[in-house]
């Protein structure tokens, strides 16, 4: 066979075309993410009224419990995800699966928005509210490896954790968004028609977003080689370039392992266990204090600290805005520095600051301190999430990149970050003190430092 491809064909082939620019590519990755991240986490700042409407148990605790679990059970779902969609991604391309995502995703709001509650038909009513969390959770599985891998093949050596950090950015945006909703709604509205119909709005357009990231996405550059605007199979390889310059399809360049392209899960799982086990446990960290801090100390402070709904979303809202400013910083940091000394420092700070931010917030429990505590916390949460979800995908080689990101990730944050606000609950109600979600965080950030040491740093090296 006369294989007549060239190293510098075949990486060029492997870049995007420079038909979109890098700031409007950024900005459509950025938006469809944020639009699946809308869609999946406003069900936690609705939470305390989901757990009334559709688990009608004795005691507020154990609906909230309840709530957060099932906020929880769509995490499930998101290894599944990032496995099927995953490497779907890496078979016909990142912009074919970041479009499924998102109509998955549409789909899950949509049973949301519309199903009855308990009082209207009973235990069907809990059902409808998880199988719409295992759809969402599943699209959301597919939608990150694949979204994160594009931002970083847009990037260069040098600009790597730049483009991976705005992944970071279109969370903390969504979150911006979600949470000024559920204050305009909390204030606007009665307790009375909130319950009723008014939880149900931001579920409502979610849904109606979806059609429009689809529409976003068609305009992007596809990143995989021999993949087309996503419209064919990949087989792991650039095609083959003739003598004159011209492609041809007759034969595909051999994969270097002698494994296909259309199994990436296989290859994954044969030849890079160490990677998926050092990228699992360091996301465990990343992972907990997202969902702790940006999110739980929201339903934490309604509660346990029996503020105002509208005044505690407002902490959502600070935590959001701060990641929002300090990602971008944090990627770039992380280009100059590396990945590690920025995750190392920002996670061991966290450890130490985390026991004494939950003592001083239930020392005065008033909005002004919740809110200067969830932004201390916070700027420490992006300077160790940001490095983290950029070196995952900078573990795996470009063939199965989407699959690999999608399942380490997936995996990390299924239970550590899901079932977060579930496990700092029950600790709760175990230990009887307020302070316990403090201890959980401490203890997945020491678990998560671990492999740290073995593993590489790729910062301004090349991963293709």
């Amino acid at each position: 066979m006369d294989y007549s491809a060239t190293p510098q064909s075949a990486a060029a082939a492997a870049q995007p075309e420079k038909r979109v620019s890098h700031a409007k590519a950024i900005a459509a990755i950025t938006l469809g993410n944020g639009l699946e991240f809308f869609d999946f986490t406003i069900y936690s700042f609705f939470a305390t009224i989901i757990g009334k409407l559709f688990f009608p148990v004795e005691g507020q605790l154990v609906q909230l419990m309840l709530a957060v679990g099932t906020f929880g059970v769509g995490f499930i779902m998101r290894p599944v995800g990032g496995v099927i969609l995953g490497g779907y991604a890496d078979r016909a391309g990142r912009k074919a699966a970041m479009s499924l995502t998102l109509w998955l995703m549409t789909l899950g709001s949509a049973i949301i928005a519309f199903a009855p509650t308990y009082a209207a038909i009973g235990v069907a009513a809990p059902l409808l509210i998880i199988l719409a969390r295992l759809i969402q959770g599943f699209a959301l599985g597919g939608e990150v490896g694949a979204s994160t891998a594009l931002l970083l093949e847009y990037g260069s050596d040098r600009t790597r954790g730049f483009y991976g950090s705005w992944q970071f950015v279109s969370q903390g945006a969504n979150t911006v968004v979600g949470s000024l909703l559920g204050v305009a709604l909390a204030s606007m509205l009665s307790t009375a028609a909130l319950e009723s119909w008014g939880w149900r709005v931001p579920f409502v357009i979610g849904m109606a977003m979806g059609p429009i990231g689809v529409y976003i996405r068609r305009h992007l550059d596809e990143t995989l080689p021999g993949v087309e605007d996503g419209a064919a199979s990949a087989q792991g390889a650039a095609a083959t370039v003739s003598s004159s310059g011209s492609p041809t399809t007759s034969q595909p360049v051999p994969n270097p392992a002698g494994q296909p392209a259309s199994m990436p899960a296989r290859k994954l799982f044969r030849d890079h266990r160490r990677s998926i086990t050092a990228g699992v446990l360091t996301t465990i960290g990343g992972t907990a204090a997202n969902y702790i801090v940006l999110f739980y100390l929201s339903t934490y402070a309604i509660r346990i600290l029996h503020l105002p709904m509208a005044s505690a979303l407002w902490a959502a809202w600070t935590g959001a805005v701060v990641t929002v400013i300090c990602s971008p910083f944090a990627g770039r940091l992380s280009d100059r520095v590396g990945r590690k000394p920025v995750l190392w420092v920002s996670r061991v700070l966290l450890i130490f600051a985390v026991y004494p931010a939950f003592m001083v917030i239930n020392a005065t429990p008033t909005v002004p301190v919740l809110l200067a505590v969830v932004a201390g916390l916070a700027v420490l949460v992006t300077f160790t999430a940001v490095p983290n979800i950029v070196m995952l995908p900078e573990l795996f080689p470009r063939a199965i990149r989407a699959t690999g990101m999608s399942i380490v990730y997936c995996l990390g944050v299924s239970i550590f970050g899901g079932f977060a606000q579930f496990f700092a609950t029950w600790l709760i109600s175990m230990t009887g003190s307020n302070l316990a979600p403090a201890w959980y965080l401490i203890g997945c950030s020491v678990v998560s430092l671990l492999p740290l040491p073995w593993m590489r740093d790729m910062a301004g090296k090349p991963i293709d």
